[in-house]
């Protein structure tokens, strides 16, 4: 079992997106089963309806699931194994007030110094912690050797015992810590690899520390993905608001399709390395799938459903990279006119004029129809015809214009 875990305080990520693709790659590579978790253990933090927004994004880019959990719904199994813990004096109650703990953090920061909890309530008489009345966390007592994780990526990982503090796994509200929910809800799903960013390499040794205190002896597996780097980098959201193609992304993110991935993708043989983020070539990828898309349906992108259109649009490929910069070039066409006024006077022979055609298949035919029945020059009979036919004095070549246009004369030449 996989599982892809996100915390529902902020929009998706491109390399939350990243993580989701391998975990679905892998699972489907293994053919074992994806869940998707949801952390939303940080009540306080979490955004309403944010995570509806990201299984409706994992619905789009096509990564299936199983199952989808709340870390919330679970508080029992945590509190649970917790009481495990200290009843096996593994845990203990720790009284020191938020406000000393910050004291003593910023002590550490004074000094250039890791900030690790001192064990100031690790060994209290029983008396003291069963007459003690305060607000109390619970902290798992610090390991006594150090702790290996194999990660397929990064390799194999030494931590230190004296780096790791006897660490919070209940705050004072018994709600859980991240890295404690983690750990016991990797074990109630019986997860077998951990596919997530290198941000959370340092939760990896707590988590198979808290593991290994339960006496749980499933081993999971790790692979940290390297980050994703850059300034302003946009989110999942952003980019598909923009006209980002789904199958864009997904190519940018993993080199190939998603199907194609399954087949050829090895975990093993990814780069350690951070990835910059490249805009340059995401718009690249993006262009190439507009050009290859199906015509009816990148006519829907711009609002129709009609091929005719759809391969108007993609004559405005070369000029803009997204869907949404299509959007602008098509919707003038079928828009009240803006002419000129140096081009007012042509435009208007030329608007009676085609509205009296007959129709013609060819852009030469209707070409020499309208110049003979005019008189016109065929520069001022071009600049006029493009006004007329897209709102604008720039563009594709006339012939192909006319070519997906020629259906439409009478419902934008009025």
């Amino acid at each position: 079992m996989l599982r892809f875990a996100f915390s529902p305080t902020r929009d998706m990520e491109l390399g939350d997106l990243r993580v989701a693709l391998i975990n679905f790659i892998v699972a489907q590579q293994r053919k074992e089963d994806l869940i998707v978790r949801v952390d939303d253990t940080s009540t306080r933090n979490n955004i309403e309806g944010k995570d509806k927004e990201y299984l409706d994004i994992l619905d789009l880019f096509g990564i299936r699931y199983t199952q989808t959990i709340h870390e919330s719904q679970n508080f029992r199994f945590h509190t649970a194994m917790a009481l495990q813990l200290m009843h096996e004096k593994k845990a203990f109650s720790c009284f020191c007030s938020p406000d000393w703990i910050q004291g003593k953090m910023d002590e550490a920061q004074a000094a250039n110094k890791p900030y690790l909890y001192d064990d100031a309530c690790a060994n209290l008489p029983a008396e003291l912690v069963i007459d003690n009345t305060n607000p109390f966390t619970v902290r798992i007592h610090r390991p006594e050797k150090d702790i290996t994780v194999t990660d397929a990526i990064q390799g194999e990982l030494t931590f230190k015992a004296d780096t790791i503090d006897s660490f919070m796994i209940l705050k004072q509200d018994k709600t859980p810590m991240a890295d404690f929910a983690s750990a016991v809800e990797d074990m109630l799903s019986d997860i077998s690899l951990v596919i997530q960013d290198q941000d959370h390499i340092e939760s990896a040794p707590k988590q198979v520390y808290v593991r290994d205190s339960l006496q749980y002896d499933k081993k999971v597996q790790y692979a940290h993905i390297p980050p994703m780097t850059g300034n302003d980098i946009p989110s999942v959201t952003s980019l598909l608001e923009q006209g980002y193609l789904p199958k864009a992304i997904v190519n940018y993110l993993i080199s190939m399709d998603l199907e194609d991935a399954i087949e050829q993708f090895d975990l093993a043989k990814l780069s350690p390395l951070p990835v910059a983020f490249d805009l340059e070539k995401l718009k690249e990828i993006n262009k190439q799938q507009l050009k290859s898309m199906d015509a009816k349906e990148l006519s829907r992108y711009v609002g129709f459903a009609d091929s005719e259109i759809g391969e108007l649009a993609r004559l405005y490929v070369d000029e803009v990279e997204t869907t949404r910069g299509l959007k602008t070039k098509i919707a003038p066409i079928f828009s009240e006119r803006n002419i000129p006024e140096a081009y007012q006077e042509q435009c208007d022979i030329i608007k009676s004029c085609v509205q009296q055609a007959p129709y013609f298949e060819e852009y030469d035919a209707f070409k020499a129809y309208i110049i003979k029945e005019t008189g016109m020059t065929e520069e001022n009979f071009s600049k006029g015809l493009r006004i007329l036919l897209t709102n604008s004095e720039e563009g594709p070549e006339l012939t192909e214009i006319y070519k997906y246009l020629k259906n439409y004369l009478g419902e934008i030449i009025k």
